[in-house]
C-alpha cells in the first residue's frame, strides 16, 4: 500500500513535469518561428595565446609562494608595459611608411574529425573560407586531422578544400595525433608540412570495396529480383542479383583506376615518396612513416601549437551550427525522459530493498 501511495505521488510529479515540458516546447516553437530566417551557424574564434597564458597563471597562483608570486607579477607587469611601448613605437613607424620589424605572424587552427562520409568537411569549408578572407602568405593554417578514411568522393572534396589554402600560397601544416589513413592521408599529403605523433597511424594508400550478395537466399525462397539498366556499365556488382565474372572484372577495373588516381595525387603533393613501396595499402606508425617520407616530423599537435604560441598570435577557428527547433526539442525531451526513468527505477529499487 505504501508503494502504491509513493507511486501515485511520483506519477503526479511526472505529469507536472510533462506539462512544464509542453509549455517550454510551445515557447521554443514560437521563438523558432520568429527567427526562422536566421543564419544556420557562425564562426567562433578563440585566441589560444590567452588560453595558454590563463592556464599557466592559474597554475602559478597555486604552486608559487605568495612573496615570490608578487615579485613575478611585478616583473610581468613591467614587461607588459615595455611590450606595449614597443608596439606603440612600431605603429608610429608604420604610420610614417616605415616597415615594422616586430610584427607577429598569425596562425589559424582548425580541426577535422573524419567519419566515413567526411561529414566534417561541411564545417571545414566554412572555416577555410573565413580564414582565407584575412590570411596572407605571412600567416599559417594548422589543421588538426584525425580520420581513418571513407568514401572516395567525400575525401576528394575534403582534400580540395585544403588545396584552396595552397593555391593562396598560405603555409599549411597538418598535425596527426592518432590516425590519418586512406582518405585521411589523402588530405594530409596536401600540406606543406605533415607532423605526426610517434605512434600515429599513417598511410593505407589503397582502395577497398565490399558488399554482401543475397542472390542465392532469394533464389532458395523463390523470390525474383529484377534490375533494369540503360548502359552496359550502369551497374556491375549488385547485392540481390546474380553477379558474373564480367561484372567482377569491371568492378576491379574501377577500383584499380581509383587507386591509380590516389597514387598520382600523393605523388604530386609529396614527390619524395617512393609510391611503388608505400601504395600497397599498408599502414605505418609515426617513426616508420617518417622513414618512408609519409610525414616530415614527429611531434604532437599540442607541442607544435605550444611552440607557435611563443612567437605568433594563434587563433582557433570553429564553425558552429545553430541547432534547429527539432534538435533542441529532441534534446529537451530526451533529457526529461532520462531523468524520469532514472527517478522511477530508483524508487522501485528503494521500495524493494528498504520498505
Amino acid at each position: 500500500m505504501e508503494f502504491l501511495t509513493e507511486y501515485g505521488l511520483f506519477l503526479a510529479k511526472s505529469v507536472t513535469v510533462l506539462v512544464t515540458i509542453l509549455v517550454v516546447v510551445g515557447f521554443v516553437v514560437a521563438m523558432g518561428q520568429k527567427h526562422k530566417g536566421d543564419e544556420k551557424g557562425h564562426i567562433e574564434i578563440t585566441r589560444l595565446n590567452d588560453k595558454f597564458r590563463a592556464n599557466i597563471e592559474a597554475l602559478k597562483d597555486v604552486i608559487t609562494d605568495d612573496e615570490q608570486r608578487k615579485v613575478e607579477l611585478k616583473a610581468e607587469h613591467k614587461q607588459e608595459k615595455a611590450d606595449a611601448k614597443a608596439k606603440k613605437k612600431a605603429s608610429k613607424k608604420q604610420a610614417g611608411d616605415e616597415t615594422p620589424t616586430d610584427k607577429k605572424s598569425r596562425v589559424f587552427v582548425v580541426q577535422f574529425d573524419g567519419d566515413i562520409k567526411a561529414s566534417a568537411v561541411e564545417n571545414m569549408r566554412e572555416e577555410i573560407t573565413s580564414i582565407l578572407g584575412v590570411a596572407t602568405s605571412e600567416d599559417e593554417i594548422v589543421v588538426k586531422l584525425e580520420s581513418g578514411g571513407g568514401m572516395v568522393h567525400s575525401y576528394g572534396l575534403a582534400s580540395s578544400q585544403l588545396d584552396r589554402i595552397k593555391k593562396k600560397q598560405i603555409p599549411l601544416t597538418v598535425c596527426v595525433d592518432k590516425v590519418a589513413a586512406s582518405g585521411g592521408y589523402m588530405m594530409a599529403c596536401v600540406a606543406d608540412k605533415v607532423l605526426a605523433a610517434p605512434f600515429a597511424i599513417m598511410g593505407s594508400i589503397g582502395v577497398v570495396a565490399q558488399l554482401p550478395n543475397f542472390h542465392r537466399l532469394l533464389q532458395k525462397n523463390d523470390i525474383d529480383f529484377e534490375m533494369l539498366t540503360a548502359g552496359e556499365h550502369k551497374r556491375t556488382l549488385t547485392m540481390f542479383g546474380e553477379n558474373t565474372d564480367k561484372d567482377r572484372e569491371k568492378f576491379v577495373e574501377d577500383l584499380e583506376d581509383t587507386h591509380e588516381l590516389f597514387k598520382d595525387f600523393v605523388t604530386e603533393h609529396r614527390p619524395a615518396i617512393n609510391i611503388s613501396e608505400v601504395a600497397n595499402g599498408d599502414v605505418w606508425f609515426g617513426k616508420r612513416a617518417l622513414d618512408n617520407n609519409l610525414i616530415d616530423e614527429l611531434m604532437t599537435s599540442d607541442e607544435y601549437i605550444a611552440n607557435r604560441v611563443q612567437d605568433a598570435d594563434v587563433f582557433e577557428v570553429e564553425y558552429v551550427h545553430r541547432k534547429t527547433i527539432q534538435e533542441k526539442l529532441g534534446m529537451a525531451v530526451q533529457g526529461a525522459a532520462d531523468r524520469l526513468i532514472i527517478t522511477w527505477l530508483t524508487r522501485l529499487q528503494s521500495s524493494r530493498f528498504f520498505s
